[in-house]
């Protein structure tokens, strides 16, 4: 569930190496690998490359959840979408990632009250409502985690609580993504309270939509 799923590259060789190749990434062996040799430079580049869907989704967040509510960054990689987070104003801050190097690299931030390492197993290993809202920032998509997360991120929220996450273009039309938001709304599991289509990655003209969604039932 770790990384950023927002570029292929541009004719100018603006995105640098690490960027370029994420959509080469095919099975989950293959984007382990690529974001613990990512993790050093990983905020480098993004940030170099005006990565906004973090800060978006902060700010989308902080609309419908209290800032001292507890929040849990899924896939938080080295902490970029936490940092977004913090900087709003959220104080009770909880990051896990699949990826140990990104995970160290967070831990430094010292943002967050705990920080894990999870297995794609067991993503959500506590019990649904233990966190008021949930964070999965560049992380559902092409190169990162499948589009299964967004089902099982809403069954770890009880009713009531909010997720919000970011598709950039390359998931907006990819309708097997789509497909399973859909399904999510259209079966009352959760009800879209936030949508925007924004700037996600400025350098590579890239965009995104940050959703939030509110769990309505449990399964």
């Amino acid at each position: 569930m770790t990384g950023e799923n927002g570029a292929a590259g541009t004719e100018d060789g603006s995105a640098k190496t690490y960027l370029a190749k994420v959509y080469d990434l095919h099975t989950q062996e293959d984007v382990n690998s690529h974001y613990s040799d990512w993790a050093p430079t990983y905020d480098n580049e993004l940030v170099g490359n005006g990565y906004r869907s973090p800060q978006r989704c902060a700010e989308a967040l902080a609309q419908f959840v209290t800032l001292d509510a507890p929040v849990l960054d899924v896939g938080c990689g080295t902490g970029l979408s936490g940092s977004a987070m913090s900087a709003v104003g959220f104080t009770n801050l909880t990051g896990q990632d699949i990826n140990a190097e990104m995970v160290e690299v967070a831990t430094a931030l010292g943002i967050y009250r705990e920080l894990r390492v999870v297995d794609t197993e067991d993503p959500f290993p506590f019990e649904p409502g233990t966190y008021a809202a949930m964070a999965a920032v560049g992380v559902i998509g092409a190169g990162a985690a499948p589009v299964s997360l967004l089902t099982e991120t809403l069954a770890a929220l009880a009713p009531g609580g909010h997720l919000v996450f970011s598709f950039n273009d390359h998931v907006l039309e990819d309708r097997s993504y789509m497909a399973v938001l859909d399904r999510a709304l259209d079966d009352g599991v959760a009800e879209q309270v936030f949508c925007e289509y924004g700037p996600h990655i400025e350098k590579l003209d890239s965009g995104s939509n940050v959703y939030v969604l509110r769990r309505l039932k449990q399964d």
